[in-house]
């Protein structure tokens, strides 16, 4: 079935989205992990082995909050991005956090958030970089609109700093096979907000149940995402006077601001509804995808299904015709409101990705079949635990047996500046993070083109489609290259 579908196709590769250009006030990239002033100050002073003998809890209020707690001295922090996503972000992690800088292209917002996380102490600007030239600032954290993600995330591990970035992070595949290198190269640790990794009583609970081999070999693993809004037509209108409008839009086209408002509703291409246009976002499939995907990649992973997908076919519906994978109108919201994908893997296991169900994960081995989401754990496996208990440390060895004090995006957080000050791997990290969103790319990739895919993970690239190819990539707008120095 062919599908109406996307977004313009890019022909250029890495090279076109980085300059080399220098900063000399940008400071050295350690080498290291020696030289990364892991011994600068103790965020967390409890030893990594301890989660190894936290037991298994029923997890209720009491137990996440009364435990004992790991140590998290202050540290201080950037922001990059004011909006909704930060100040939740910030709100989780501010016993820990002091803010000192805030960068945003929305002078309201950037002083909204200062008075309201920093009693307006702040620095603020309205460009990134100073904040990236700072040896006064020990972390960063992320929170702009998609298409805004990779460029600054790759410009602060090169200034030497650790990120707590956003989800999705890339608004394609190529970005991430850049985010990737790059943080091999410099060794900085990034946390991704899928906050879903670090919640226990249910995400984490569910993968310890595979983990533990009770569903057996998986064959069939769901995520329901929901569906993408549609919008009517969108006047131009002026930008509001303390949004830089064209800075906004940053590495993506330049186009009008538009907004209007029906039935209580507002419908812009610019704050929160940006992620329902292809320009800046991948619709639904990369902002629950990326949560819901990312678990379904994890579950596979911890099974020891570890070989990435070979294909991937399904059918999309969207608010506007296409032509070519390009939008025929760009007055209205053009990514994909319905969908079902099925992402093909070896051995006779595929991916679901669906709408038009209910909300979660849904995994089905040849033992058993659970379904987890941000309100429930279901299955007669869940139900066997009455009888049948994990043992003691399941949580704990699927979170790797580092702290867990907290829960959800508290934990993240946690979790994060513990992995900062010891220098390990976050327990979201860029390259499994990027292995699951490029099945979240490769599903909008065929949905705008309308056609099935086939994937040589191995390599990273659509086999016997140069189209579909060349939309791994696309070109930044002049003047906003990633600067590589």
């Amino acid at each position: 079935m062919r599908l109406d579908t996307s977004f313009p196709s890019a022909t250029l590769s890495l090279d076109c989205i980085m300059t080399d250009s220098k900063k000399t006030s940008r400071p050295a990239v350690p080498t290291t992990p020696a030289t990364q002033g892991v011994g600068r100050r103790s965020v967390l002073q409890v030893a990594a082995g301890a989660a190894a003998t936290t037991p298994y809890f029923a997890w209720n209020p009491r137990t996440l909050a009364d435990e004992t707690k790991s140590k998290i001295d202050r540290r201080t922090i950037g922001v990059i991005g004011a909006g909704g996503m930060a100040a939740g972000n910030i709100k989780s992690a501010q016993q820990w956090l002091d803010v000192v800088a805030v960068a945003d292209v929305d002078a309201g917002r950037a002083d909204s958030f200062n008075k309201k996380f920093s009693d307006g102490k702040a620095d603020v600007y309205d460009d990134y970089q100073p904040i990236l030239e700072r040896d006064d600032i020990d972390v960063l954290h992320i929170a702009t609109p998609d298409h805004w993600h990779t460029k600054p995330l790759v410009e602060a591990m090169l200034a030497g700093k650790d990120v707590y970035c956003e989800k999705p992070l890339t608004l394609t595949i190529d970005e991430g096979k850049l985010i990737r290198k790059v943080q091999k190269q410099t060794g900085r640790i990034v946390q991704v907000g899928t906050q879903q990794r670090s919640t226990f009583p249910l995400f984490v609970k569910a993968l310890a149940i595979v983990n533990e081999g009770r569903l057996g070999k998986i064959q069939q693993i769901q995520a329901a995402i929901g569906g993408a809004p549609s919008s009517p037509a969108i006047p131009v209108a002026e930008a509001p006077e303390k949004l830089d409008w064209d800075r906004w839009l940053g590495p993506a086209p330049a186009t009008d601001y538009r907004i209007t408002r029906k039935d209580k509703s507002t419908f812009t291409n610019c704050h929160y509804e940006f992620r329902w246009w292809y320009e800046y976002s991948g619709g639904k499939l990369t902002d629950w995808g990326a949560h819901h995907v990312d678990i379904c990649n994890w579950a596979l992973k911890l099974n020891g299904q570890t070989e990435g997908p070979t294909s991937i076919s399904g059918t999309a519906k969207h608010p506007v015709e296409f032509k070519d994978g390009k939008p025929l109108q760009n007055d209205r919201y053009n990514t994909a409101t319905s969908f079902q994908f099925k992402v093909q893997y070896p051995g006779d296991t595929e991916m679901i990705i669906r709408n038009d169900t209910r909300n979660g994960v849904l995994i089905t081995g040849d033992k058993g079949r659970i379904f987890v989401s941000r309100g429930a754990l279901q299955g007669k496996p869940v139900e066997d635990l009455a009888d049948n208990p994990l043992p003691e440390d399941a949580i704990a060895k699927v979170y790797r047996n580092m702290p867990m004090d907290f829960n959800a995006r508290q934990q993240h957080w946690a979790n994060f500046l513990y992995c900062s000050d010891q220098k390990v791997k976050p327990i979201s990290d860029v390259h499994s993070h990027m292995e699951m969103l490029n099945v979240c790319h490769l599903a909008g990739i065929c949905a705008r083109t309308g056609r099935d895919l086939k994937w040589d993970d191995s390599v990273e690239q659509i086999v016997g489609d140069d189209a579909a190819n060349a939309m791994l990539s696309r070109p930044y707008r002049d003047g906003y290259a990633i600067e590589m120095g």
